[in-house]
């Protein structure tokens, strides 16, 4: 059974940091990327940010190039993201999904995590 676990958000204030994890398990890991989306209240769930875990090719939206990074664990079938420089903008539930190929598709993602959520304060 494939599961996604997302976990480490939280409530910070603006400028501040969170790491946010993703742990896979019910697949290989290598064989598969994993995207972060996140959904504000009222908005559309968007991408964020992804990697192939086997390659690490990475993308990232706009909005957040050059405050967020990706990285994956492969020995612990982990995905991290970084979250640099937060601002009220960032505050959405965070959700990490398992996909052929990194994308900004969510409809390219086959399985999804539970989501944490992440409270920037201004």
């Amino acid at each position: 059974e494939v599961q996604l676990q997302a976990s480490g958000g939280g409530l910070v204030q603006a400028g501040g940091s969170l790491r946010l994890s993703c742990a896979a398990s019910g697949f290989t890991f290598d064989d598969y990327a994993i995207g972060w989306f996140r959904q504000a209240p009222g908005k559309e769930r968007e991408a964020v940010s992804g990697i192939g875990s086997s390659i690490g090719a990475t993308y990232y939206t706009d909005s957040v190039k050059g405050r967020f990074t990706v990285s994956s664990d492969n020995a612990k079938n982990t995905v991290f993201l970084q979250i640099n420089s937060l601002k009220p903008e960032d505050t959405a539930i965070y959700y990490c999904a398992q996909g052929d190929s990194t994308s900004d598709s969510r409809y390219e993602y086959d399985y999804w995590g539970q989501g944490t959520e992440v409270t920037v304060s201004s």
